[in-house]
């Protein structure tokens, strides 16, 4: 379709199938083209020339080789992750010391392959970063919050009550019960204090504005404690987003039984082995692909360091394959929640 007849039959075409109601871009990809391929043509209204389309482009001399594709396919479609992202996949396999190819390489050769497809029953979400209170370690911040469980009858549910390290991303303290009330939230709070041995030391605990957040037990227990409160803004039902992520990170696991849990102890079976996992094998996308505890337990930093020399040494065994620096696997000092921006403004000032 590079010849000048085949593009003006290609134009008019695409023009047909607009006038009717049809998307530029899908009637461009009809007929294998780009929508700007088809703009550049159209421009001042004249089909004009174009060689690119027919362009003989030589082959990157840093470009993977046919068999090292057939590598990454084969490693992406083995039991053990074949469920996985590249993303999850790629840190995994630098943990093992092995460097196939870069994140970026398995997307490409995935969508090849036409195995890079959005899976499950969610949809991605647009990640904003969320700021307001800083925390620069674990136990500084922490947001909870409550979420249902479906029961076995419906309209019927159970509550989960879940703490997390906004730092670290830890869950610091669960339970489940079958009503809300400010008493289980703050007998939760001891819990948690306990577990992680800070009582009496400075704590900020976020949540919504709920009537077991703002109860007078919990409000009560919080005082004693020595423990700040912070509430979400009215009307802004993203400014517990961590707490909220975390409740659907829950709820769209494969084996999560989204018809309904038998009973109150089979639920809280299940929510264990799930914050079992999450605490300690779930790699997490926010923290480049660490546990939350080898990040609340300070050995974060120890696995990155790894990481870092491991792509030094697949940088300097195929140079001519990195254009530019290694993967960066620092992790943020600092963790922000939701501010107003008003005072985003004025720490970029300062």
């Amino acid at each position: 379709m590079t010849s000048g007849p085949d593009r003006e039959q290609a134009v008019t075409l695409i023009q047909e199938a607009i006038a009717s109601g049809a998307r530029q871009s899908h009637a461009c990809e009809e007929l294998g083209l780009s929508a700007r391929t088809y703009q550049r043509w159209v421009q001042s209204g004249e089909v004009k020339s174009d060689g690119r389309p027919a362009a003989l482009r030589p082959v990157p001399s840093n470009k993977l080789t046919e068999e090292e594709r057939l590598d990454v396919l084969s490693l992406v479609n083995q039991p053990h992750y074949q469920s996985m992202p590249p993303s999850q996949i790629v840190p995994d396999l630098a943990d093992k010391n092995v460097y196939v190819a870069s994140e970026s390489s398995f997307y490409r050769i995935l969508r090849a392959a036409d195995q890079q497809h959005h899976r499950g029953r969610s949809r991605a979400p647009e990640a904003k970063p969320p700021r307001t209170h800083c925390a620069s370690a674990p136990n500084q911040v922490w947001c909870w919050d409550i979420t249902w469980l479906p029961g076995p009858a419906r309209g019927t549910f159970y509550y989960l009550y879940m703490m997390m390290d906004l730092f670290s991303r830890k869950v610091v303290g669960w339970d489940i019960h079958d009503h809300e009330s400010s008493e289980l939230a703050a007998m939760l709070m001891e819990k948690a204090c306990l577990r992680e041995g800070i009582a009496g030391r400075p704590l900020i605990l976020h949540s919504d504005n709920g009537s077991p957040m703002k109860g007078a037990s919990m409000l009560a227990t919080l005082e004693r404690l020595g423990v700040m409160t912070s509430y979400s803004r009215p009307r802004v039902s993203n400014d517990n987003a961590y707490a909220e992520s975390l409740f659907r990170t829950c709820k769209y696991r494969p084996d999560y039984p989204h018809n309904g849990f038998a009973d109150l102890g089979k639920a809280g079976v299940w929510v264990q082995t799930f914050m079992q996992w999450y605490n300690f094998q779930h790699k997490h996308s926010g923290l480049k692909f660490v546990t939350p505890v080898e990040r609340h337990n300070g050995i974060a930093e120890e696995i990155m360091c790894r990481r870092r020399r491991m792509y030094s040494k697949a940088k300097a065994a195929h140079p001519e394959r990195w254009s530019g620096k290694t993967r960066n696997w620092d992790l943020p000092d600092q963790v922000w929640l939701n501010p107003e921006t008003e005072q985003i403004e004025l720490k970029q000032v300062a």
